[in-house]
């Protein structure tokens, strides 16, 4: 039930914001140089990686750290401030939803070097299917301010961040329900606008 809720959900709802998805892939394309999209390599469900898809928020060239240290990390674009805010920047991974590699809800995926990090305990959120959204993803919306209030945001996110988002998805993974996943969504939507 929850695979054809994700494939029907992420296939009516790209096809119903199919012309903001254009815009905003112009006004991206517009403001800066390279593509609409930016990729990312990801570790899914049983550690099989994927490319995370996303739309470009930060300036092309550059390929520093790959945590974000807020809306003022100089990297980020004027429309990637705005499409960060409202996470309009993650919408194309509604296509990693569409063909499986992602749910709608679910631990939002890591990359490689901080999934080699994880304890055995914690690779239990490996055996399911990643998500757009999840509670660590509500409950961590101020990261990049805690990140960029860290004296090594490094090392601030390997021992404190990391270690409270993956908690948080293993008690997720060990209680979730379709019911339990539609309130998520909702109140995702509802911090998102809540900014």
């Amino acid at each position: 039930m929850k695979r054809a809720f994700d494939a029907l959900f992420s296939a009516v709802t790209m096809l119903l914001l199919s012309p903001l998805l254009l815009l905003i892939a112009a006004v991206v394309v517009a403001e800066s140089r390279g593509g609409a999209l930016y990729h990312q390599e990801r570790v899914g469900r049983q550690g099989a990686a994927f490319k995370l898809h996303k739309f470009r928020s930060m300036r092309a060239h550059d390929s520093g750290a790959q945590l974000t240290l807020g809306t003022n990390d100089p990297r980020i674009t004027t429309v990637g401030r705005v499409l960060r805010k409202y996470k309009l920047d993650e919408l194309p991974q509604l296509w990693n939803v569409l063909m499986g590699e992602m749910s709608l809800v679910g631990p939002r995926p890591e990359v490689a070097k901080y999934v080699a990090l994880y304890t055995e305990e914690m690779r239990v959120v490996l055996q399911v299917r990643p998500g757009l959204t999840d509670p660590a993803s509500i409950s961590g919306f101020d990261e990049g301010e805690r990140l960029e209030a860290a004296v090594d945001p490094e090392q601030y996110y390997r021992d404190v961040i990391m270690p409270e988002k993956v908690q948080q998805q293993l008690a997720y993974v060990r209680s979730a329900t379709f019911g339990s996943d539609i309130r998520i969504i909702a109140r995702t939507f509802f911090r998102i606008f809540k900014r």
